[in-house]
């Protein structure tokens, strides 16, 4: 999984100062300043305390016979040493000690032979987090500490990593124990170490694998535990390599698995103690039917999101096709059923911090955010608007929920063309009884078979609204159901949601000279960061979201049932949630194609679908913009 690094009490609002003590008088404890609901850094970075030590976990992972140890790393005021307390902002990741070379799996062309994939990219290595990042500049001069944990397996940490098995998730709640009372602590003397300075309110944050580890101690519900801010972070790992009974990889790269990801952080001494571990990983994740098993259900957080005490600030990319968007909206939407309380930010960046897309008022939401939930300041936070979405690059929405209000599902029928040039899509069913075909050519991208919006194509079947009248919001997940057959070697339905319309689009982050300092800092940590800014390209069309089923997993993810080529089947499923905005002019296309070069796995060319006008649709959550 790709990493961005991460560039990641008073009661009242007013100003809160200890007064002025006597001559001769022993000085007041020191105390958090807070002023227009905020805390000040009041509070000197460069003096302060920088210590390391272990936790110990409720696990054994490595099967040594004693329980696994966390490596810890705190920054805390150095203040805490003369009596103040502070509540903790706690980052853990896999990604301190950097990652290995891991190739990825080779069989992502079935039935043509095997291929060498290539190992992770360079860029990928590059975004493996060390200790860094604007935390510890922002939040240690205003009265907060700031922890940084070796997930198991990696770094300094014992056990072995596990792709989001139960051991990781044990592993990083114990940190949140220690800071807790709860768990023991150990200086590398070996002697017992405690977090005396520490109020016990956590927070935990991260960016990707960073922000799933938060997801999964949350769903513990372990107590002290008050807030947690996922970004880009998965909350089922079957949904990140797999979807609907099908192998599907993260975007990028083809061929990555749970036992890559696992070999990839394997940092720790001693990491042939895990390689027995590894191969089970290998064996039980199962490439070969793609189903949901009890080994991808305990990797599952949403079956636990019961437990969740902690408020959450969710916060992902629409345009993140790593971890993608299903994460957050399966998340959010599990979460919202049970009232925790939550915000949630929509940009339109891609697999990355809010800190490079918007960061000014990022680190203004993320300081009220920890302000209220950590020191209990009531700053108004959780009066404001709960859904903050980026509808278009640098255009900002708010709403009090999301999906936004005044969203409704809309059904739109596949109505046919005359020859194989895309058809319609109508809000009454037209056309029963007729069907179309297309033939899978595994060799073309997805974005090769959406171009061409009025053309005929053999290898996709693509169906098109009227040009809209007016601008057109959809806010939420669409979904497709079809009555088709399927004939030939290759098992997946893949249905591509596309804007088709000139407009400026989101294409990428860009690195600037220019930096910007949000903190105080020492030398080997400044505490300033390059600025980043939005590429965008004016496009003739966008793919806005997508979906793919294995038509073998049909009635559920969990099982797999052979299909008869000459047999007629009706097969729903979901595409990744999104929020786009359709502009007045332009048409709404929902393509249809079997294999997504970039995402399923390729079977030889030549599988057959033939899809039924009329019953076919998609449901799409739609409202006026």
């Amino acid at each position: 999984m790709r990493v961005r690094r991460l560039l990641a009490g008073a009661l009242v609002a007013g100003t809160v100062l200890a007064p002025a003590a006597p001559a001769g008088a022993v000085p007041d404890r020191p105390q958090i300043v807070v002023t227009d609901g905020v805390t000040q850094p009041v509070f000197d970075y460069t003096q302060a305390i920088r210590e390391q030590l272990t936790v110990e976990s409720a696990v054994d992972s490595d099967g040594d016979g004693r329980r696994d140890r966390v490596a810890v790393r705190v920054i805390r005021p150095a203040e805490t040493e003369r009596g103040l307390k502070v509540p903790v902002i706690f980052q853990p990741s896999p990604y301190y000690a950097g990652l290995n070379d891991v190739p990825n799996h080779d069989d992502v062309d079935r039935g043509a032979g095997t291929r060498r994939a290539a190992p992770p990219t360079a860029d990928r290595a590059a975004e493996s987090i060390i200790f860094a990042g604007y935390l510890d500049n922002y939040f240690v001069p205003r009265g907060y500490a700031v922890v940084f944990a070796d997930s198991l397996g990696s770094g300094g940490s014992e056990g072995c990593p596990t792709s989001g098995a139960p051991n990781e998730t044990l592993g990083m709640k114990a940190v949140v124990d220690w800071l807790n009372g709860r768990a023991k602590g150990f200086a590398a003397d070996g002697s017992d170490k405690k977090a005396t300075w520490s109020t016990g309110k956590t927070g935990m944050i991260g960016v990707s694998y960073n922000g799933t580890l938060p997801n999964a101690v949350a769903s513990t519900g372990v107590k002290g535990l008050e807030t947690i801010v996922p970004i880009a972070a998965i909350s089922s790992w079957y949904d990140y390599y797999r979807a609907n009974g099908g192998v599907v990889a993260p975007g990028t790269f083809q061929g990555e698995d749970l036992d890559v990801l696992a070999r990839a952080v394997l940092t720790r001494q001693n990491p042939e103690v895990c390689s027995a571990l590894m191969d089970d990983i290998e064996a039980k994740q199962d490439r070969v039917t793609g189903d949901y098993s009890p080994y991808w259900h305990e990797r599952n957080y949403l079956k636990d999101v019961d437990k969740v005490r902690a408020s959450v600030l969710l916060v992902h990319g629409l345009n993140d096709w790593n971890v993608k968007t299903k994460h957050a909206g399966q998340w959010w939407d599990a979460l919202a059923a049970r009232n925790v309380p939550r915000k949630i930010w929509l940009h339109q960046g891609n697999h990355t911090d809010p800190f490079n897309v918007r960061r000014a008022e990022w680190l203004s939401t993320l300081h009220r955010w920890f302000d209220f939930w950590l020191h209990k300041i009531d700053n108004g936070i959780m009066r404001t608007p709960m859904a903050d979405v980026e509808t278009a690059p640098g255009t900002w929405r708010t709403s009090r929920t999301w999906p936004v209000p005044g969203t409704l599902p809309t059904p739109l029928f596949f109505g046919g063309a005359a020859d194989s040039r895309p058809g319609t899509l109508n809000r009454l069913p037209l056309g029963i009884g007729k069907q179309q075909s297309f033939v899978d050519d595994p060799a073309q991208t997805a974005e090769q078979l959406v171009d061409g919006e009025g053309a005929a194509d053999p290898n996709r079947l693509a169906y098109l609204s009227t040009p809209l009248d007016r601008a057109t919001r959809l806010s939420g997940t669409a979904r497709v159901t079809v009555r088709a057959t399927v004939d030939g070697p290759a098992p997946f339905l893949t249905a591509l949601l596309v804007d088709y319309g000139p407009g400026e689009r989101f294409a990428g982050i860009v690195r600037l000279t220019e930096t910007d300092c949000i903190g105080p800092g020492i030398p080997e940590d400044p505490g300033c960061f390059a600025k980043r800014a939005y590429v965008t390209e004016n496009t003739p069309w966008k793919i806005v979201s997508r979906g793919w089923l294995d038509v073998r997993n049909r009635h559920s993810p969990s099982v797999t049932e052979p299909i008869d080529g000459d047999r007629a089947y009706t097969f729903s499923w979901d595409l990744q949630p999104q929020d786009h905005i359709f502009a007045a002019g332009h048409r709404i296309g929902i393509v249809v194609i079997a294999t997504d070069r970039d995402y399923t796995l390729r079977y030889p060319a030549g599988t057959r679908v033939g899809l039924s006008l009329g019953v076919s649709h998609a449901i799409l959550p739609l409202s006026h913009a």
